[in-house]
C-alpha cells in the first residue's frame, strides 16, 4: 500500500469518528482522551475500531451494508427533514465521504487494489472542502450549534499529523526492506535471464521466465521494470533471427517454385515462432503461395522432371543473343514452373531490356527519317510510326528497366507532333 493511500484511509476515518462523535451540544473530545473500544454506527455500516502492534495507529474494519447505494449526491445536499436528528445526517453524510474515495476491498480498507490511486494533495482537501459544505448545510437547514461543532473538530486533528508522519516513515521503512529482501530473492534468478539474452535464447523462453518471476516474487516496479525491458531484449533478437529465416522460406516459393516444401517449412515456422506470427504476416505469406501456384501451369511444371532446366536456361542465352525474343520469352515462361525460377526471372528482365533497346534503336532510326522529310504530312506519319516501336516495348515488357527512358522518348516524339 502506497503513502498516499494510508493518508487518505486515515483521513476518512478521523473525520468519520470526528463527524459523529461531535454531534449536538457535546464537546468534541481532546486528541489526548483515551479513544472509546465500541463500533461505531455509520448508516449501515460497521466501523471497529482495532490498535495495531505499534499502539499509536488505528486500522479500520469496515463492513459495508446495501445503503451505499441509496447516498446523497456530495454537492447537491437538501436540507435535512425535521424528523432527522443531527447524528443520523452526520452518519449518512460520512458514509457518502467514504464512498468519495477510490473503490477497495469492501471487507477491509488497507486492501485497496493496485489500480487504486490516491494522491493526498488532492484527497485531504477535497474531504475538507467536502465538510465545509456540510457545515455550511447544517446551517442554512437551522441546526448551526451542530454546524459550530463539525468545524471546531478541526482542532481535533491536527495532533494527528505527528502521529500519521511517524507511521508513515514506518512503513516507508518496511517498505525498504521488503524492497531488499525481494531484490536478493530476485538476484539468481535476474542472472538467469540475462544468461539467455546473452545466447539469444527464444523470446518465448525469456518470456516465461520472466512472467514466472514476477508472478512468485512480486518484486518492486523497477525490477518488474527491469524484467519487462530483458523481455523487449529478447524479443528483438528472436525477431531479428525469424525474420532472417522466413526470408529463406520465401525464397522457395519466388525463387525456386517450390511450393509444398515452402508450406511445410511456414507451418513449422508458425510453431516455433507464434509470438511473431502476426507480425511477420505468415497467413498472409501462404496465401500468396497459393496464388502463385495457382497462375503457373502444373503441367509445365512436370516438364522440368523430364527436362534439365539448367540446359533450357543456357538455351534462353542463346535465343536472347539471337534476337529471338518470342522464343526466348516462352521458354523463360515456362522455366518459371522449375527449380531456377530466380535464374528464370533475373533473365527475364535482361529479355525485356534487350528488346525494348531493340525498339528505341528502331524508334531512333525512323525519327531520323523524319526530319529529312519536308512534307508535313510525310513527316507526321513518321512519327508516328516511331512512336509504335516504344509501345510495343511497353507493352510486351513492363518490366523493364528502360521504362523510363522509353517513355521520355515517347513524350519527345509528341511535342513533335504537336508543333
Amino acid at each position: 500500500m502506497s503513502k498516499s493511500t494510508v493518508f487518505v484511509q486515515i483521513a476518512s476515518f478521523t473525520a468519520a469518528i470526528s463527524l459523529t462523535a461531535c454531534i449536538g451540544t457535546s464537546q468534541c473530545p481532546s486528541p489526548d482522551a483515551t479513544p472509546i473500544q465500541k463500533p461505531i454506527i455509520l448508516g449501515q455500516d460497521t466501523i471497529q475500531p482495532a490498535e495495531t502492534q505499534t499502539g499509536t495507529h488505528t486500522e479500520m474494519q469496515v463492513v459495508t451494508g446495501d445503503s451505499a447505494t441509496q447516498l446523497l449526491d456530495q454537492f447537491n445536499l437538501p436540507a435535512p427533514s425535521q424528523d432527522q436528528t443531527p447524528s443520523v445526517i452526520v452518519q449518512t453524510r460520512v458514509d457518502t465521504v467514504l464512498m468519495m474515495l477510490p473503490p477497495c476491498d469492501k471487507t477491509h480498507f488497507s486492501h485497496c487494489t493496485l489500480e487504486t490511486t490516491m494522491d493526498p494533495y488532492k484527497a485531504f482537501p477535497a474531504l475538507a472542502n467536502y465538510v465545509f459544505s456540510y457545515a455550511d448545510t447544517l446551517s442554512r437547514a437551522g441546526q448551526t450549534d451542530s454546524a459550530s461543532v463539525i468545524l471546531n473538530s478541526f482542532s481535533s486533528i491536527a495532533p494527528m499529523w505527528q502521529e500519521w508522519q511517524a507511521y508513515s516513515d514506518t512503513l516507508r521503512n518496511d517498505f525498504g526492506k521488503r524492497r531488499e529482501e525481494k531484490a536478493k530473492e530476485f538476484e539468481s534468478m535476474a542472472l538467469q535471464i540475462q544468461n539467455m539474452n546473452r545466447v539469444q535464447a527464444s523470446y518465448s523462453m525469456v518470456s516465461e521466465t520472466a512472467d514466472s518471476l514476477i508472478a512468485q516474487l512480486a518484486p518492486g516496479d523497477s525490477l518488474a521494470n527491469w524484467a519487462a525491458g530483458q523481455k523487449k531484449i529478447a524479443y528483438t533478437n528472436t525477431l531479428k533471427k525469424a525474420t532472417k529465416e522466413f526470408n529463406e522460406i520465401k525464397v522457395l516459393a519466388d525463387e525456386k517454385a517450390q511450393f509444398a516444401e515452402a508450406r511445410k517449412q511456414t507451418e513449422t515456422f508458425r510453431i516455433r515462432y507464434r509470438d511473431f506470427e502476426d507480425t511477420l504476416h505468415v497467413q498472409d505469406f501462404l496465401k500468396h503461395v497459393d496464388e502463385l501456384e495457382k497462375s503457373l501451369d502444373s503441367e509445365t511444371a512436370k516438364m522440368w522432371e523430364k527436362n534439365d532446366p539448367e540446359k533450357a536456361l543456357a538455351q534462353a542465352d542463346t535465343l536472347i543473343a539471337n534476337e529471338k525474343f518470342e522464343k526466348a520469352k516462352d521458354l523463360l515462361n515456362k522455366l518459371k514452373s522449375s527449380k531456377y525460377r530466380k535464374e528464370a526471372n533475373e533473365k527475364y528482365i535482361v529479355l525485356a531490356d534487350a528488346y525494348c533497346n531493340k525498339q528505341r534503336k528502331t524508334t531512333s532510326q525512323i525519327f531520323a527519317k523524319s526530319l529529312k522529310q519536308t512534307d508535313e504530312a510525310k513527316k507526321k506519319k513518321l512519327l508516328n510510326d516511331a512512336i509504335a516501336p516504344l509501345d510495343k516495348c511497353l507493352a510486351e515488357f513492363p518490366e523493364t528497366t528502360q521504362r523510363e527512358k522509353v517513355e521520355s522518348n515517347r513524350k519527345f516524339i509528341e511535342k513533335e507532333l504537336a508543333k
